[in-house]
């Protein structure tokens, strides 16, 4: 499991370590009933307090991505095709409702819109 942490970024540090592995997870690249990194040994890694990361792990559990077994450590929860599509659809449409936002602010219509996600959509 892949994580970076920026410390000039403005976003905290264990909220850089739950979007990853959010990520990771809603990606396929971390499957349910998988096993995280021990809180010591992914504080090691990144350079960071056990705190941090038993704070991101907790927010991921409040969450419903990871499931904490006592003694044994974190694992990727169980979430069904669809919840992960839903949550997936939520994230896109957080930045969409972001984008239209922003055109309507700078008088965008919906038709230059329309065809610049049609485009962006396009490219490779």
């Amino acid at each position: 499991m892949e994580i970076t942490i920026h410390n000039s970024s403005e976003v905290p540090i264990y909220e850089q370590i739950t979007s990853q592995i959010k990520q990771l997870i809603l990606n396929g690249e971390l499957e349910s009933g998988e096993a995280l990194p021990s809180l010591r040994l992914l504080a090691k890694e990144l350079r960071i307090s056990v705190i941090t990361t038993k704070r991101a792990y907790e927010e991921l559990e409040r969450e419903g991505y990871v499931t904490s077994v006592p003694g044994k450590g974190c694992f990727v929860a169980g979430k069904s095709r669809q919840l992960l599509q839903e949550e997936k659809l939520r994230m896109v449409e957080e930045k969409l409702s972001l984008a239209v936002e922003l055109a309507r602010r700078n008088e965008i219509s919906l038709g230059e819109m329309t065809e610049l996600l049609k485009t962006l959509y396009e490219e490779d």
